[in-house]
């Protein structure tokens, strides 16, 4: 009962944190499209729970981000508020939302199930939670591209943005690179219950991850120069992703499991020990090490 009565309140708190950030936005535009967001979590965690299945959880996450970036577009395109630059933004986020989420959606149908959620769904309330984080994660990595969208002048076309643009880019390009690779180690017979290590996953052990944190700072440097006073609050994203993936969700689970998995391998250790966890770095041979030293 106790328990139960903290997933509730943790549930309260992110929904509040989201939508205290969309209030100081100072358009309501952002305030309906925050309430949409949770929503469409909360309507069908429903399904979810009846049916005791997280597999539309990610595209359901996916689905969302079209969805309210389009309502928002659209509301700014009616206002006669959008312009290249709020397409070019626009066109980001839906360009990767739709390539992440039918990547994750097909990786589930695959495997059968999102081990993530083995112990979560059969708590209502802990389940429930895991929802609401979504719409949490949905609204505040999102927020500094819809405000910039739905701002009175559109997007602002400046150095900032293309620079954001180049970084966004960046990080897509490292994201799916990353994905692919381990896709096609995965479906290697060979590689069972091996891990990955060459292409991308040879310099950080979560390319995947420095991807996406790196694309939604991407996302923020482009919205940067059409915020204004407290709507520079929304810039949390990139920060909010990086706590996300690392404390919370994707590289502390994936540590835990790999370690479970490989840590009593000799070139896992050494793998672990030579490679970042998250920020790529170039590793040196020892051949090469030893001629710098001399």
């Amino acid at each position: 009962m106790k328990q139960s009565l903290l997933n509730l309140l943790f549930s309260l708190i992110a929904f509040s944190i989201a939508y205290s950030i969309a209030l100081l936005t100072g358009l309501q535009v952002i305030q309906q499209a925050v309430l949409i967001a949770f929503l469409i979590q909360w309507l069908l965690f429903i399904p979810a729970y009846y049916f005791q299945t997280e597999k539309f959880y990610d595209l359901t996450g996916s689905v969302t981000y079209l969805f309210i970036v389009i309502y928002i577009s659209f509301q700014s395109y009616s206002a006669i508020n959008v312009n290249m630059g709020s397409i070019l933004l626009a066109s980001c986020i839906i360009v990767w939302a739709i390539r992440l989420g039918s990547f994750l959606f097909t990786r589930v149908q695959k495997s059968g199930e999102d081990k993530r959620f083995a112990s979560i769904k059969p708590s209502p309330t802990r389940f429930f939670m895991a929802w609401t984080f979504q719409g949490m994660w949905v609204s505040l990595c999102s927020m500094c591209a819809l405000t910039a969208i739905a701002s009175k002048n559109g997007v602002v076309q400046n150095s900032f943005f293309y620079v954001g643009m180049f970084v966004f880019i960046f990080g897509f390009v490292v994201e799916m690179i990353a994905d692919w690779q381990k896709s096609i180690f995965r479906k290697n017979p060979e590689n069972k219950n091996q891990f990955i290590s060459h292409g991308l996953w040879s310099y950080s052990r979560h390319p995947n991850y420095f991807g996406e944190i790196t694309l939604w700072l991407g996302i923020s440097i482009m919205s940067f120069s059409s915020l204004s006073s407290w709507q520079y609050f929304t810039l949390i994203s990139p920060l909010f992703t990086y706590m996300l993936l690392v404390y919370v969700s994707g590289v502390r689970i994936l540590e835990i499991s790999g370690m479970e998995k490989w840590g009593h391998l000799e070139s896992y250790q050494e793998y672990v020990r030579t490679t970042s966890s998250l920020f790529p770095y170039f590793k040196l041979s020892e051949k090469r090490q030893s001629t710098l030293l001399k």
